[in-house]
């Protein structure tokens, strides 16, 4: 039984990574005043965050067409069993659903897709537990079966410095961007039923990294080892500086630096910042 994974451009895994865990990856992409750049690809996160600070259009985001799907899955139909495809939360994209139905359409091939529930890295610590367990020789209901063990241990949680991106991008109510607009709250956001959901309204961002910690600390004791991400929005600096700080008190824990990308930036904003996790088993 031949196993191979497939995920989305907003797992952020690098290139490097997608090599060495044999992952397929189909891209996403960002209208930018008028020109179209598939992330990942034609356009790197800096780049994109460049690009759109002067710029006068807010960016758009695509979703792939059906037919990339059906084009990759018939390739890899090719020479695997089994195509487990995981992709960020069908609450807040169709690609997930785009896969599904590309699916149905390719024959010699069984496709089983994993609806994240998230996005960026935190999709990308499902999409390397898929990796590693069909390197293992695992089958893809035998991989699903274990990401499923997976779901209740995942949590995500955002800082971002305005709503009004989350607002106008269609993914929170103009209600609530307008309230933590004229309170100049630093909201902690997260998932919840596969959309993007505020947790928590909090004054300033350094409380709000604090309380990100708190929930933290809850699921170390909890769980005990984790795998989690520290994931930033064009403020590497001080991203780095939060992960030292959380793996130097969280020993059990395997800390991942990563980014939003044009994306994922697009809804969220540069200066966004994130911690997630999973349960390393």
């Amino acid at each position: 039984m031949k196993t191979v994974v497939v995920t989305d451009s907003t797992a952020y895994l690098t290139l490097e990574e997608r090599q060495r865990l044999n992952v397929h990856m189909i891209p996403l992409s960002v209208n930018i005043e008028g020109t179209i750049y598939d992330e990942e690809i034609d356009i790197t996160a800096s780049e994109f965050y460049d690009r759109v600070r002067g710029a006068k259009e807010f960016p758009k985001t695509t979703q792939p067409p059906i037919g990339k799907f059906v084009e990759l899955f018939e390739m890899l139909a090719k020479d695997y069993d089994d195509i487990v495809t995981i992709h960020l939360s069908s609450g807040i994209s169709g690609t997930f659903q785009g896969a599904v139905q590309a699916g149905d359409m390719v024959d010699g091939v069984n496709l089983y897709a994993f609806d994240s529930e998230v996005a960026a890295y935190l999709q990308g610590l499902y999409v390397k537990e898929a990796a590693m367990k069909a390197a293992e020789g695992a089958s893809g209901v035998e991989i699903m079966a274990h990401l499923e063990t997976l779901r209740p241990t995942r949590e995500e949680y955002i800082i971002v410095d305005d709503l009004q991106h989350l607002q106008r991008g269609g993914r929170l109510s103009a209600a609530a961007a307008l309230i933590g607009g004229l309170l100049q709250v630093k909201p902690v956001l997260t998932f919840q039923n596969k959309v993007i959901v505020p947790f928590e309204k909090i004054r300033t961002r350094k409380k709000a990294l604090r309380r990100v910690e708190d929930q933290l600390d809850v699921a170390v004791e909890k769980h005990g080892a984790l795998r989690a991400t520290v994931i930033h929005g064009n403020c590497e600096a001080e991203a780095t500086e939060w992960m030292n700080s959380l793996a130097e008190k969280h020993p059990t824990v395997d800390f991942t630096l990563s980014y939003f990308g044009p994306v994922i930036g697009t809804h969220l904003g540069e200066g966004s910042i994130a911690l997630g996790w999973i349960k390393k088993v």
